[in-house]
């Protein structure tokens, strides 16, 4: 998300690298380079003003801390000024209000409105608690009634029939008497879409606003299409009182112009980010840790919040038990790799590690690609329950047989091998009294409310290159 931002963001600030005070000259020159940098994002001009009129104001009269560089203390700088102009914090939907609380849904076609309105039903049920209704007001295209229907079965939520000789009005009004007597908390209502923003759209949205008097009224909007995101935004919050924005289509967007131009544009929050195609791939919108994942710094605590909500605790405990006992097998490795891709592979979890946005892209593909996690599953699941926790068993006609069964090939079973033995050997090295030590402080975690699950590891100690300050992660 945003590499390419990412990376000119940290080119701009090696201006400053070894320099031991902040002078006019050299606050100048990387405040050029952002500049640049902002620029290539595709970020609203006035934004870019206003951001850098206030950086170098502050810059200027920047005491530097102790024990920080001045390096540091611009990049630190710069983190709250970001954060400040994409929203300060995170603003989360306001839904106090006799049930059910209506949202309305606006966007154009393409944005991936229908989808949002999914993911954020399957949000609202699995992280809120909530009890969801669905509709569809889009009495223009009828897939689009149909489409609703369909993903509401696959998240599991409650769907409220329309169709298109209805008015959008009776829709709704019928909707939420449904939801009212079936005790629902939420009514999300899906808006006709369009090519464009058009007069005729707005007259329709405003009189359905109108009628429905919904809580929140978010509009979607796709986040490749740079600053023209914004810029559609601020149309619809002229024409109607918008409380947030969901920012679709991140995961692709290596810029990020419309995640720095939309809350300065539009005045309104944006409260969700649609990360993936995948029904779950939406999470709250943090300024303060998307600014940090901006500057390299990592997600830290987006990171935890996943592992602890995602990993299966039963059998990372069950892991942890068997690697402190030196018991470790293939079975184990293969369900630990499994767990990595419900939280959308290794690559997914490293955008979130501080000091990953210093590793080469080709590096962390080859290194963390969904499509080798998968081969490594694949060969270990055409092993025999025996083969896993026997490797030595493994000799060459049963490596031919399991090379087959995966579709891979013999070398790429004895690289798996290979790969399980250096951790295995790695497990005993840390048998005994260190492990113990390690078990019993995730244990201490995992008492704690939200805390890590058992079996995880201590992320404090672990080291990644590229990395200042002894390599270590700063939690």
């Amino acid at each position: 998300m945003f590499d390419n931002l990412t990376d000119r963001l940290s080119n701009s600030f090696k201006a400053l690298q070894g320099k031991n005070k902040l002078s006019e000259a050299n606050i100048k020159e990387a405040i050029r380079e952002v500049r640049r940098a902002l620029l290539e994002a595709d970020v609203a001009l006035d934004v870019i003003k206003v951001f850098l009129d206030q950086v170098q104001t502050k810059a200027l009269g920047l005491k530097v801390s102790e024990g920080l560089t001045p390096h540091q203390a611009f990049v630190k700088l710069v983190e709250g000024e970001l954060t400040e102009i994409i929203g300060g914090e995170n603003k989360t939907l306001d839904l106090k209000t006799q049930p059910p609380a209506v949202v309305m849904v606006a966007g154009l076609q393409g944005a991936g409105k229908t989808t949002s309105i999914a993911k954020l039903a399957r949000y609202l049920k699995e992280r809120e608690n909530k009890k969801v209704l669905v509709v569809s007001a889009d009495v223009y295209r009828p897939a689009a009634i149909d489409q609703l229907e369909v993903l509401a079965n696959q998240v599991e939520v409650d769907f409220f029939p329309s169709n298109i000789n209805e008015k959008p009005e009776k829709i709704v009004a019928s909707a939420k008497k449904h939801a009212q007597k079936q005790f629902h908390d939420v009514l999300l209502v899906d808006t006709a879409g369009r090519l464009h923003v058009d007069a005729e759209m707005m007259s329709e949205i405003k009189a359905l606003q109108k009628k429905v008097n919904p809580v929140e009224t978010l509009f979607v909007v796709d986040s490749m299409t740079g600053q023209d995101a914004a810029h559609t935004a601020k149309s619809f919050a002229d024409a109607l009182p918008l409380t947030g924005v969901i920012l679709t289509k991140t995961d692709g967007d290596a810029r990020g112009g419309a995640a720095l131009s939309v809350r300065h544009i539009t005045g309104k929050p944006i409260k969700f980010l649609g990360v993936g195609e995948k029904i779950d791939a939406l999470e709250p919108f943090h300024p303060d840790r998307v600014v940090s994942r901006l500057l390299g710094m990592g997600d830290v605590l987006s990171l935890v919040e996943e592992i602890s909500r995602k990993v299966d605790h039963k059998k990372a405990e069950k892991s942890a038990k068997k690697m402190a006992k030196g018991r470790f097998d293939l079975e184990d490795m293969r369900d630990q790799l499994l767990q990595m891709e419900q939280m959308g592979g290794m690559e997914a979890l490293m955008d979130k590690m501080p000091g990953m946005g210093q590793i080469p892209q080709s590096v962390k593909n080859q290194a963390m690609g969904s499509v080798e996690t998968k081969k490594m599953v694949a060969i270990i699941n055409s092993m025999t329950p025996k083969e896993r926790s026997h490797i030595k068993l493994i000799k060459g006609s049963r490596k031919n047989r399991i090379a087959r069964g995966s579709g891979t090939s013999p070398q790429a079973v004895n690289k798996l091998l290979k790969q399980f033995e250096k951790m295995q050997k790695q497990m005993k090295k840390m048998g005994g009294s260190k492990m113990k030590k390690m078990m019993a402080k995730m244990a201490g975690m995992q008492g704690e409310e939200g805390g890590m699950p058992q079996g995880m590891p201590d992320l404090s100690k672990m080291k990644l290159p590229g990395m200042g300050g002894g390599n270590k992660f700063p939690f």
